[in-house]
Parts: C-alpha cells; sequence; structure tokens
C-alpha cells in the first residue's frame, strides 16, 4: 500500500501500489463538478490513467483551471480529428489557432465546404462521445512511433519527432485512429459534455465551453481584423516552408536558421513602414493624424512597436511625440479597489480622464500645455515642467493597455486618431494537430524580462500570470477590433531563440510550490525546439526588447 495525500480536501488515504489517479478520485469520493480532467502529482500534471507506485500528494484538476482546459479541449480535438478521418479518408484538417473564444480548424478537401460537411462532422463527433470510447496512450522507441506516423502520411508528426532527439515517444490512440497530443488526454471520449462545430468564414470553429460557467459554451466573438492578421502570416509560412516545428527543425538542419531570421525581421519591419506610410497619407490628404493609440496586451512587445513606428515616421517627416499615460493616474489614495480590497491600478478608472482629455484637446486646438509627472513613491501626480506645443508636423503617440477603449478618449474625433493593436501571435503550429497558444509565447518573454530587468523568478511571473491575464481579458480583448491596423509581433524563429534563456529560469521553480507544473509544462514544450543564438539578431529586433542587447532605450 502507499499514501497518497489529496490537496483538494486536505486528507491522506492508503492505496494499492500502482493505482490510477482516476482510483483514487473515486477513493477519496470526491464529486468534482466538471471533473475531473486531470491532477497534478507531486505539482506535475499527469493524465488520469497514470499509476502511482509512490507516496504522493495529488491535486485534482476540474475544466475550470488551466491545465483541465487544455486537456478537454486536446481531448475534443482527437474527436474532430477521428470524425474527419472517417468521414473524407482522403481529406485532413488542421487545428490552427485559438479566435473568437474557440478553436479555427482548417479542413482540407478536394472541394469546398458547406454546412452539409459542418453537421455531418459535428454529428459523428456527438456519436464517437456517445460511445465512451477510451483514450489510450502508448510509449514505444521513437523509431517506432515515427514510422507508425509515416505509414499514415502525417510527416508533420514525422518531421516533429525525428527532430526532438528523444530516445522514446508516445502517441494516443482512440479506436482504430492515432494521433499526437502535446499533454495528457482524458480517460474516455464519455468525459466530453459540451462543444459544437460552425461554419466561421473558409474553415471551422470549434466552441468549447466557457471557463467560469462550464455548462454553457463560450459566445462567438467576431475577430474578423485579427483572423485576416493570422491568416496573412500562416500564407508566408506556408511560402517559406515552415508551418510547423518540425518543418523549422528540418530547415534549421539543413543551414536556413538565418534565412529565416532575416526573413521574419524584414516582414516586421515591412508592415511597420506600411502602418508608416498610411498614416503619412492621411496628411497628404487634408486629413493628418494627431494621435496615435498603440494597446496590446502584456509582453507583446508594444514599445520596441512604438519606436521602430516613431522611426518610420521620422523617415517621412513627421515628428512623433510619446506621451505616457502612467502620469495621468489619479492620486493613489483615489484609486478603485478589485474583489479582493486591492487597488487595481489597470482599471480604467485608475486614471484621471477628465484631466487627460482636457489637455489632449488643448493640445490638439494648438494650445500649450503642461505635462504632468506621476511619483509613484508619493503616489501623487505633480507638475514636470515639461510644456508641449503640438506643431503642423508633430503627432502625439499613446501606449497603454487602454489606448483602443473608446472611453480614453472620447473628445478626440475618430479622424485625428489612428489606433494600433499590438500582439504576439504565434502562427507556427506544434503540428497539424497541435496549435501553440499565443500567451504561452507571451508568458516566457515576460519570464524572461522580469528575471532579467526587474529581479523576479519565474515563479512569481507565473504566479501572477493568471491576474494578468483577467485584466487583459476585461480592458483589452473587448476592444481590440476597433484597432485601424494590427501588429503581429511574434516572430517566426523566435521560441527556438528564448529557449536557452528561459529554461534555466524555468529550472529554478522549486517542485514543491504550485508554480512549478507551469514551469515544467513549459520546459516540457521548449524541448521541442533547436536552439538558435540571437547572434544574428538585429539590435532593433522587437525580440531584444525581453532578451537586451537593443538599441533603443527603454
Amino acid at each position: 500500500m502507499l499514501q497518497i495525500y489529496c490537496k483538494n480536501i486536505n486528507k491522506s488515504k492508503s492505496f494499492p501500489i500502482g493505482s490510477r489517479l482516476l482510483d483514487i478520485y473515486k477513493g477519496f469520493e470526491l464529486n468534482m463538478p466538471f471533473g475531473p480532467a486531470n491532477a497534478k502529482v507531486n505539482n506535475k500534471i499527469e493524465g488520469l490513467k497514470y499509476r502511482v507506485y509512490n507516496n504522493k500528494d495529488v491535486e485534482f484538476q476540474n475544466i475550470q483551471s488551466d491545465s483541465g482546459m487544455r486537456t478537454y479541449v486536446r481531448s475534443l480535438c482527437f474527436v474532430l480529428c477521428k470524425a474527419v478521418e472517417e468521414l473524407y479518408p482522403n481529406g485532413s484538417i488542421m487545428l490552427e489557432h485559438l479566435i473568437s473564444k474557440g478553436y479555427f480548424c482548417r479542413l482540407n478537401l478536394d472541394r469546398s465546404i458547406g454546412l452539409d460537411d459542418v453537421q455531418r462532422i459535428k454529428q459523428r463527433m456527438s456519436e464517437i462521445i456517445a460511445e465512451d470510447i477510451p483514450f489510450h496512450r502508448h510509449e514505444r522507441h521513437t523509431t517506432e512511433v515515427v514510422e507508425l506516423f509515416r505509414q499514415k502520411g502525417m510527416t508533420d508528426k514525422v518531421k516533429l519527432l525525428e527532430t526532438s532527439g528523444n530516445l522514446y515517444s508516445f502517441y494516443y490512440s482512440l479506436g482504430d485512429t492515432i494521433d499526437y497530443y502535446y499533454g495528457s488526454l482524458l480517460p474516455s471520449t464519455g468525459y466530453l459534455h459540451l462543444f459544437d462545430l460552425i461554419k466561421y468564414y473558409d474553415g471551422l470553429l470549434l466552441r468549447v465551453p466557457n471557463r467560469e460557467q462550464p455548462d454553457k459554451l463560450e459566445e462567438v466573438v467576431k475577430q474578423e481584423k485579427m483572423l485576416e492578421v493570422i491568416k496573412e502570416h500562416r500564407r508566408w509560412n506556408q511560402i517559406l516552408e515552415v508551418g510547423t516545428v518540425g518543418d523549422f527543425n528540418t530547415a534549421c538542419n539543413a543551414g536556413r536558421a538565418t534565412e529565416l531570421i532575416n526573413i521574419s525581421e524584414a516582414l516586421q519591419e515591412k508592415r511597420i513602414s506600411q502602418i508608416a506610410e498610411e498614416i503619412y497619407c492621411r496628411g497628404k490628404e487634408g486629413n493628418p493624424v494627431k494621435l496615435i493609440l498603440i494597446s496590446g496586451p502584456s509582453s507583446s512587445g508594444k514599445t520596441t512597436f512604438s519606436k521602430r513606428l516613431s522611426v518610420q515616421l521620422m523617415a517621412s517627416g513627421l515628428r512623433p511625440y510619446p506621451i505616457s499615460l502612467d502620469d495621468y493616474f489619479v492620486d493613489r489614495e483615489l484609486t478603485p479597489r478589485d474583489e479582493n480590497g486591492e487597488y487595481d491600478y489597470e482599471s480604467l478608472y485608475a486614471l484621471d480622464l477628465e484631466f487627460f482629455n482636457q489637455q489632449l484637446q488643448a493640445l490638439l486646438s494648438g494650445e500649450e500645455v503642461e505635462l504632468p509627472r506621476f511619483d509613484f513613491t508619493t503616489g501623487k501626480r505633480t507638475p514636470s515642467g515639461n510644456h508641449l506645443r503640438v506643431t503642423d508636423n508633430m503627432i502625439l503617440i499613446l501606449e497603454g493597455i487602454h489606448a483602443l477603449n473608446p472611453e480614453l478618449t472620447p473628445h478626440i474625433p475618430d479622424d485625428k486618431k489612428y489606433k494600433i493593436f499590438v500582439s504576439a501571435l504565434t502562427t507556427i503550429l506544434l503540428d497539424n494537430h497541435n496549435y501553440i497558444p499565443a500567451t504561452d509565447n507571451r508568458l516566457l518573454r515576460r519570464i524572461i524580462r522580469d528575471y532579467k530587468y526587474r529581479g523576479y523568478s519565474a515563479e512569481e511571473t507565473i504566479s501572477r500570470w493568471g491576474s494578468v491575464r483577467a485584466g487583459e481579458d476585461k480592458w483589452i480583448t473587448p476592444y481590440q477590433e476597433n484597432a485601424d491596423a494590427m501588429f503581429n509581433s511574434a516572430l517566426l524563429f523566435e521560441l527556438a531563440v528564448i529557449k536557452d534563456y528561459a529554461e534555466p529560469i524555468l529550472r529554478k521553480v522549486p517542485n514543491n510550490r504550485p508554480e512549478y507544473s507551469e514551469a515544467y509544462r513549459l520546459r516540457k514544450f521548449l524541448e521541442y525546439f533547436i536552439p538558435l543564438q540571437d547572434k544574428e539578431l538585429p539590435p532593433t529586433s522587437l525580440l531584444r526588447e525581453f532578451l537586451g542587447g537593443s538599441s533603443f532605450r527603454y
């Protein structure tokens, strides 16, 4: 017998050696709503069929947790892929990215897809779920697993596993369908209680449960502009023949790393130049832009983007002038408080909106104003002694999380504003059935920057990430489609460069801390990439904001 300590109820109990987590869950008589989906075993996520052979701490997770929802979505994706394989033996499906609160999928057939195709796939998925078919995990020598996928024509998985450098690899089976998924799956299809599949532009949208209310589906939010940005970058990936991590690793092994870095950097510079040209042309047409508003989530590279945009604007004869929203905070005691009674500095109403708009209106009317300075030590706003008057060729640049919120600048005419949304929209796939979350890309950037420049450990950054994401969902995401332009700050090669920076920092998270499970997951994810040195990155690269070595001052 062995001792299992269940952190859900803070109790210990004896179980036979080799017990599955699912047996342990039942043994503790837990009745977890919408669960369990997986469990933390000594702070490492494992599937419910995992067998325990030593004394362990166990904490079961449902789909209201990040890891539980990931397990649910992966399992649902496998059901989707199985349904497509059965219905369209000569077709294929790609799970490309998270958008509109669902997962965008591209069904590749020798014809255009119709509503009847969507209905057939959805019906077959429902049947597979009703049959309660078990998911099985198999571990074999990598050469055997690679050969299995080669026989199935799954070259994306062949390249991924061949370049991963692992002696042994695993794969999953669902009936007679095999596939590869990064992370655990549910015990069986019967655990999938809710989903939907709808036609979405030229693809499909796989809808999943809402995290807060798992008995309801996430509402579909239209994100047409973001979809176009992602599709544009996917097209470039296809032109470069680097759509998946396996493709990328193979290209690097073939000596193409420098080419991929140079092209990725050139594409970003070209896009920044296009945005600057559009702003300049508005002035030539007699309707000059006077205020550029730049928003985006944490670690999206907004600061470097604004600096590079400023360079391009100056090259067009314009004079960009940055204004910091941080200097317009209300005095600290007037700051709104969150549900825990703490100051909510991310709230729009932590800013003195009336004073801010008064100064903006005065500046755009040609008046001279004295800009404020916020003293973070005293929590008070004071005069800065810095006077500003906007001249004919001057453009104000405002960067901040609220920049696209209409409530920030309600009195400034829309034709005087140019709104830009910046985010790291990762478009390279792990393989055709495993997308890479953009949030993982941004979290890794932030872990490196926090450690290098702010003295925070990976443990501290990971522990705050949930509240950061919640603030983004509240104050940034609802307004991103207001943008006149969207800029994708993710670079095709960046996770391979980030790898050597992030891994040592992630290893410092102690395994007795709750954040260890996330640090371990990110470390395992980075193992898929062949590492690249950053020596060939230009000093103006957006990635330099996080890694260091930038020619810009921050």
